[in-house]
């Protein structure tokens, strides 16, 4: 089942798709055009997902968030439940205030999180998804804001869920995870010109320190580690699903040195960005 909701005055598009035999999301190649956030669910037994190229176990009853720019496959797509939308549709970053998901669930700098659902939730979303379903069907004035509304409790249970099983509570408090998310968002919006914690320090007002010490209590990655890999994210991106040269990807990442990005891409993945792509390449015509 695919169902679809597109406002014809703001261009919002939300998606729902439901054990179809064919669900995926090759951003690079195919899907550049559509910028939507995905919250999947892995209705069936344990499977395989691919994303940006890795492999990771996708349990049975879980949630995942994925992002804008993530290219993604499932073993097995007849499984996943899946609602999309963009920007026009939901703005996250616009209603933080109310779903505190910018920066965690969304543009985090967490790992990939798989939020588990315990039967309670299970029954829960299950729920909502088939009103959901009902509502995609009731075309009339206030349809939009009633999908909108499912949409917001949809991301506020995924979200409560994931910092209950991803959060070091009580010590990382509100306001601490509020200054870490903030530094999430800026390092998305600006990775590709800002590569120093003093930057973002600054715009926090806080120490390079003092984020250092919130980080510790987050997930262990310090600022600098948090920023790197960012970097080293979208230039695996470009090296596997574009033509630049590990030249002309530096310059895109704000590099005027390119050798200076090259040392970095080698020593966060053990490879030289040609030997990477390179080895990506043999792996993507293996699997073929």
């Amino acid at each position: 089942m695919k169902l679809h909701y597109i406002d014809p005055i703001s261009a919002g598009e939300l998606h729902l798709t439901v054990h179809e035999n064919y669900f995926d999301r090759l951003f690079f190649q195919r899907d550049r055009q559509d910028k939507f956030l995905t919250i999947a669910l892995n209705d069936g037994p344990q499977q395989t997902v691919t994303i940006d190229g890795i492999q990771y176990e996708f349990p049975a009853q879980t949630i995942l968030p994925l992002m804008v720019s993530q290219t993604f496959s499932f073993e097995q797509p007849q499984q996943v439940i899946a609602w999309q939308y963009n920007r026009n549709f939901y703005c996250i970053v616009d209603h933080d205030k109310e779903i505190s998901c910018v920066g965690f669930l969304f543009y985090g700098s967490a790992e990939t999180m798989f939020i588990a659902l315990d039967e309670q939730h299970q029954k829960k979303l299950n729920l909502l998804l088939q009103v959901f379903i009902d509502e995609f069907e009731d075309r009339d004035a206030i349809q939009r804001d009633m999908l909108q509304m499912m949409l917001k409790r949809l991301i506020i249970i995924v979200t409560r869920l994931g910092k209950k099983q991803y959060l070091n509570e009580p010590t990382l408090t509100g306001d601490k995870l509020d200054v870490l998310r903030k530094f999430n968002l800026m390092v998305e919006n600006n990775y590709r010109k800002e590569h120093t914690v003093q930057f973002y320090a600054n715009q926090l007002n806080k120490s390079p320190k003092t984020l250092a010490n919130y980080f510790a209590l987050y997930n262990h990655k310090s600022p600098l580690a948090v920023i790197q890999a960012r970097i080293i994210l979208e230039g695996k991106r470009l090296l596997m699903y574009t033509d630049k040269s590990a030249k002309e990807i530096a310059y895109n990442l704000g590099f005027d040195d390119a050798s200076y990005f090259s040392n970095l891409f080698k020593k966060q993945t053990g490879y030289a960005p040609s030997d990477f792509r390179n080895a990506k390449s043999a792996l993507f015509s293996a699997g073929q």
